[in-house]
Order: C-alpha cells, then structure tokens, then sequence
C-alpha cells in the first residue's frame, strides 16, 4: 500500500471532493467592520482630567465648548 498518507485518502495530486467543493464554493466576503462605541464627551473629559492630561484651566475651556 504505497502513495498512502494516512486516514487522508490520496488522490494522485488531484483535488479531493472536499477541496474541489470549497474552491467552487468560496465563502462570502466578511463585512464591514462596526464602529467601535462612542464615548460620552463629557465623561472622557472627566477621565482626562482625573488622570492628569488636562488641567483645570484646559478642562473649564472643554467644558465650555461643550455644552450647548
């Protein structure tokens, strides 16, 4: 029993029916991915503030802007 390879049957080369199935059967495009969630403004200006990227000053400026 020489050429075999296994459980996997051989074919000589050739597809076998799994393969020749997939290649005339191609898997659809994925999507587009989702836009990640936003954050609130207000919360992430909080957050800069808390770990000291912005400073009072900058945050009262921001804040400004941001409120209608």
């Amino acid at each position: 029993m020489t050429g075999m390879t296994g459980p996997v049957p051989y074919y000589g080369g050739r597809f076998t029916p799994a393969q020749a199935y997939a290649a005339s059967h191609p898997a659809a495009p994925p999507g587009p991915a989702a836009p990640p969630p936003r954050k609130d403004p207000s919360a992430a200006l909080d957050e800069l503030l808390e770990s000291g990227v912005i400073t009072e000053d900058e945050y009262d400026q921001l804040r400004v802007r941001l409120d209608p």
